[in-house]
């Protein structure tokens, strides 16, 4: 199903002094997903982005002051209009293959690390199944999303970053509570089972990244999902530093760390507006 719609369009230039990496990119664009925007175009080394956009200028910018990357107005202009496409059902077909598998991945993930964190004692482990429970909630959240206006699927990405929420105090305690009792990890088990969360996640981060610009549910959960990657990376680097010390404290600091970094991009969701 494929029909074109004429509105006449504003071209504006914003200047994002904080701009410098892919992940404010995908912050901005999620920011902006409740306007009518047709088109973006981001300069990353100049700090600028172009926005085709229905709306008053002020009213766009007012969408990015919160993120607080220093967003201003550099130019606008009116240009010729411009053609806009109504989803398909193929389309959202796609979004929700690629969700369900994700959904299935991390959920399976979940129950393999919380196992086996317990078992080895390991506040990294624990911590990263968490993360990987809250990963599962925010694919299903997106599924909930795919197909519905611009309004639900903010709603439904803040529902998302709720959970975060929950679960990023969750593992702060959890990490607490094994630094209060002293345990020692099993840094064997760290290793490999971390190196099985990454391989799954690098999965997830190829199947999301197709379809990252489909939609705030679909950024949030790229979002997410490159965030389970540093994680994994930390717990892997943590339980060979555990087995070459012989000593707690990298477990600990990671499971710490990934609790911080899901707290994080679980405020950076709920911000948006």
């Amino acid at each position: 199903m494929s029909s074109d719609q004429i509105f006449a369009v504003t071209e504006t230039t914003f200047l994002v002094p904080a701009m410098d990496c892919p992940s404010e990119e995908q912050m901005i664009r999620m920011a902006l997903s409740s306007l009518v925007i047709y088109s973006m175009s981001f300069d990353i080394p100049n700090r600028k982005v172009v926005i085709c956009h229905s709306e008053d200028p002020n009213q766009v910018l007012e969408k990015l002051l919160p993120l607080n990357f220093g967003a201003s107005i550099q130019s606008n202009r009116s240009i010729d209009s411009v053609p806009t496409q109504v989803q398909d059902k193929e389309k959202m077909a796609r979004e929700r293959s690629v969700l369900i598998w994700l959904l299935v991945l991390n959920g399976a993930m979940f129950f393999v690390e919380i196992i086996t964190g317990w078992l080895a004692q390991s506040a990294g482990l624990i911590a990263d199944a968490l993360d990987m429970f809250a990963d599962a909630a925010v694919y299903g959240v997106a599924l909930y999303a795919v197909g519905n206006v611009a309004h639900n699927k903010l709603k439904a990405a803040k529902l998302a970053g709720v959970v975060e929420l929950f679960l990023a105090v969750g593992t702060i305690w959890r990490a607490s509570y094994q630094i209060y009792t002293g345990a020692q990890p099993e840094a064997n088990m760290m290793i490999w089972i971390s190196v099985l969360a990454l391989a799954v996640n690098v999965i997830c981060l190829f199947l999301i990244s197709k379809r990252k610009n489909d939609g705030v549910h679909m950024r949030a959960s790229y979002i997410f999902s490159a965030n389970d990657v540093l994680a994994n990376i930390g717990v892997i680097v943590a339980g060979i530093l555990v087995a070459w010390f012989n000593s707690p404290i990298p477990d600990w600091f990671i499971g710490l760390a990934i609790g911080f970094l899901v707290l994080s991009g679980a405020i950076r969701i709920l911000r948006l507006k």
